[in-house]
């Protein structure tokens, strides 16, 4: 007896319209926006704030703004000495142009900044290509750029050698300074964190209580007692006549301050790791080196990428506390500069810190972005 199929459909339904209330910019709206009289009344609220005080931003950064000038009088009214019109509020963006390169490389030599600003187009060359996750030769990369470039930065900032000029380091200053210390405490932090939170999981107790004592030892006090102590009292313990270069002591400090935070960070990701993993992969019969880099890390830094990436950015930021030490980063260049009788007057330094502030906004965006693509595209295990 045949099989009545007649009720089998060959052919899909046509595909239907999106829903009206979906498709519009009044239906987003209504369904993200407000939702339910709570949301409404915030969505009001936040519209009402950003109304009020966007108007004003906007003409202070631009509109008023004064984009270009020599020196203070183009940025003060006639009552300080200037030239703008009494009451007269915009900023001094001529003030910022005239001090960028001091912003970028503080009291660098002038005639040799080409090589701050060769170093910089060589770490952007090796680290796009190390950023986007289909060019090959990963490997080869990391070592170019972790090891050979700050290799070749060291001789090429500091000179002494190749027929450069000796540069020292108390004249480093600005973004350089900046970038400088992120990047190394970045590049120390992250090995040498995965290293104690290792150690603090080890069964050998000399190894576990040195890394527990360690890492709750630079914890529990600020970074900028670490960069005190590196910069004060360590000449203390050193023979006469020796001492260590300042810049050396803040990258030593940063870095074993992030270490200390990056273990915690790691060790979180282990945790995460079912007891399963590990006892298949004994199960297989690899050891211990073989478990650890195979198995297990890859899948306890996916899981805490976003604690990684926010223990950069804070170190991103913490890097202005080396003024303690008399370095001056990004930030404490632009506080140098307020000072300049020459760009003496009172919008200059809001002016200033305005644009101290969206280079770091830019920068730690930057790494927030790319921590949320990293973590789209290594979540395999959990889309459906």
């Amino acid at each position: 007896m045949a099989e009545n199929i007649a009720y089998v459909r060959h052919t899909f339904l046509p595909a239907e319209t999106a829903p009206l209330a979906d498709s519009t910019v009044i239906g987003w709206a209504r369904k993200n926006l407000f939702s339910s009289l709570s949301n409404g009344v915030l969505t009001v609220l936040a519209l009402s704030f950003i109304l009020w005080y966007l108007p004003g931003v906007i003409d202070w950064l631009f509109l008023s703004a004064q984009w270009t000038g020599t020196d203070r009088t183009f940025c003060s009214t006639v009552a300080q000495g200037g030239i703008q019109p009494d009451g007269w509020s915009g900023a001094c963006w001529a003030y910022v142009g005239d001090k960028f390169q001091q912003f970028m490389i503080g009291s660098y030599p002038r005639g040799e900044a080409w090589r701050p600003y060769l170093l910089a187009a060589l770490f952007a060359i090796l680290l796009v290509p190390m950023l986007i996750p289909s060019v090959p030769r990963k490997g080869l990369n990391a070592l170019l750029l972790l090891v050979a470039l700050p290799i070749v930065g060291y001789f090429l900032l500091l000179g002494g050698v190749f027929g450069l000029r000796h540069v020292e380091t108390s004249l480093w200053g600005g973004l350089m300074v900046t970038l400088i210390i992120s990047f190394i405490g970045i590049t120390v932090s992250l090995p040498f964190g995965i290293l104690l939170a290792l150690g603090r999981r080890s069964k050998m107790p000399i190894v576990k209580t040195f890394c527990v004592v360690f890492i709750e030892l630079i914890r529990g006090v600020p970074l900028i007692t670490v960069l005190f102590m590196a910069s004060v009292l360590l000449p203390f313990f050193m023979e006469p006549g020796n001492t260590i270069d300042k810049f050396l002591r803040a990258l030593v400090g940063v870095s074993i301050f992030a270490s200390a935070y990056m273990a915690e960070v790691i060790r979180g990701g282990l945790q995460a790791i079912p007891k399963g993993q590990s006892e298949g992969a004994d199960s297989l019969g690899l050891n211990y080196f073989q478990k650890m880099t195979l198995i297990i890390l890859p899948q306890a830094i996916k899981l805490v990428i976003p604690g990684i990436v926010n223990t950069f950015i804070g170190m991103f930021k913490d890097t202005s506390l080396v003024s303690i030490i008399n370095m001056f980063d990004l930030l404490g260049i632009v506080k140098v500069s307020f000072g300049d009788a020459k760009w003496l007057s009172p919008v200059t330094p809001l002016s200033g810190l305005v644009f101290a502030g969206f280079i770091f906004w830019l920068f730690c965006f930057g790494m927030s972005r790319y921590s949320g693509f990293m973590e789209r595209l290594l979540d395999k295990g959990h889309k459906r």
